[in-house]
């Protein structure tokens, strides 16, 4: 049978997909572009409307192409809108998040795929993973935990994905030792609310303690860590990342906005001071950091006032890169019933100029790095590598991908170039 796995949305997803994938492998199934597809999965996002709407797009798209293809959808969408999600053509089953580790077990006997599995899914792990560069990954990307117990007015995912969960430390353990086994040399890190590790483990523990657990682990592997909430990237983890050498400099702390007024309405336990003084002590203790961001605009309420506190505060920031999302209004959360939303063309027009900011920002970032020299590793064909500090770096050809490698930045714009030392 042959299958092709379409993912939206977050690093959680990409974990899930990647689990998804190593079974249907591992029961005999083989990866193949959409158009020829026996069996097409989407794992959905549904974090906006513009992400629903990719879902029912693609759907579409690939039935047109690929009359004859059975269409499975899982993630936030499937488990948000199942009704809506089930009436798209082609769509052989709706899959809830709850049941996306047991989806290929139980599309087995439809399908004809074999009963036995190296890889049988859930929070354990047997067998070997998916060789670096399967599916389009060179690094490993594993959900450590999944669900979020957060207030967030804008956020339907806690009702997606439900209370928060953790993998024992044990269970991570031995994850990460199967893909290095495999070969892997980079483990990324993910969690729906990643912050919130362990609190519901017994006996309890914390994101910390996992960290400690892994910086003492075996192997050369490089472990990455996902989105931190500002309150949960306590000094503890900090100095973790800084002190460890185990770690990657980069940090993605999502503040939303810059107005206190604003983040008390989207009900974020922080305000400005604190995100500030939590994003200048990782600059302090990791001066070649990458630290990333996210930022709503356009929130029901947002004054030209609100929005200029962001003008005012990021280009002096020590961030390096971010992601600006326009407000998306999604049913059923707090934020739907709020009033004052801007209009849609002030919001876009705010939008691009906070990109425009964090365009120089990253320019800023690239322009400090030339003549440094960082650890990496070899993507894609080999001429390009992902440094420590999350550049991505044009090389000369001659090396495969997955090498661990150490690059000098030579320059910086139009591309990031580098060359190979010792």
């Amino acid at each position: 049978m042959k299958y092709c796995l379409i993912t939206f949305g977050c690093r959680v997803n990409q974990a899930d997909s990647l689990r998804v994938e190593e079974e249907l492998l591992a029961r005999g199934a083989e990866a193949a572009p959409p158009e020829v597809a026996d069996l097409v999965i989407v794992n959905s996002c549904s974090v906006t409307a513009t992400a629903d709407q990719g879902v029912r797009q693609t759907v579409r798209r690939v039935v047109r192409v690929n009359p004859a293809a059975r269409v499975v959808v899982t993630g936030c969408y499937a488990t948000r809108r199942p009704a809506e999600v089930g009436s798209l053509p082609n769509v052989l089953r709706v899959v809830p998040n709850d049941e996306k580790a047991s989806l290929v077990e139980a599309l087995a006997g439809d399908l004809g795929l074999t009963t036995a599995a190296r890889y049988g899914g859930g929070e354990g792990a047997c067998g070997a993973p998916l060789e670096p560069g399967v599916a389009g990954r060179t690094a490993y990307t594993l959900r450590v935990q999944t669900g979020c117990e957060e207030v967030c007015a804008y956020c339907v995912i806690p009702a997606t994905r439900g209370r928060s969960r953790s993998v024992p430390v044990p269970t991570v353990m031995a994850e990460v030792a199967r893909a290095v086994d495999a070969g892997y040399r980079e483990v990324a890190l993910t969690g729906v609310h990643l912050g919130s590790y362990g609190r519901d483990l017994t006996p309890a523990t914390s994101l910390a303690g996992l960290l400690r657990a892994l910086a003492g682990s075996s192997g050369n592997v490089q472990f990455r860590v996902s989105s931190l909430e500002p309150m949960d990237c306590t000094p503890e983890v900090v100095d973790l990342v800084a002190g460890s050498g185990r770690f990657a400099p980069h940090l993605h702390v999502p503040l939303q906005h810059t107005s206190d007024r604003l983040l008390r309405s989207m009900r974020r336990p922080y305000a400005l001071d604190q995100f500030r003084g939590l994003v200048d002590s990782i600059r302090e203790r990791l001066p070649h950091a990458a630290i990333g961001s996210d930022l709503i605009v356009g929130f029901p309420g947002e004054t030209d006032e609100d929005f200029e506190a962001n003008a005012a505060y990021l280009p002096g920031s020590p961030l390096t890169h971010l992601h600006v999302f326009p407000y998306s209004d999604r049913p059923g959360t707090a934020a739907s019933t709020m009033p004052g939303r801007p209009p849609g063309a002030v919001v876009r027009t705010r939008a691009q100029r906070l990109r425009e900011i964090g365009a120089r920002l990253a320019t800023r970032f690239r322009q400090a790095q030339v003549g440094s020299v960082r650890p990496g590793l070899t993507l894609e064909d080999g001429t390009l590598v992902v440094t420590d500090n999350y550049l991505k770096v044009r090389i000369p050809p001659g090396l495969a991908r997955n090498a661990r490698v150490r690059v000098c930045i030579d320059e910086a714009d139009p591309v990031v170039r580098g060359h190979l030392v010792g």
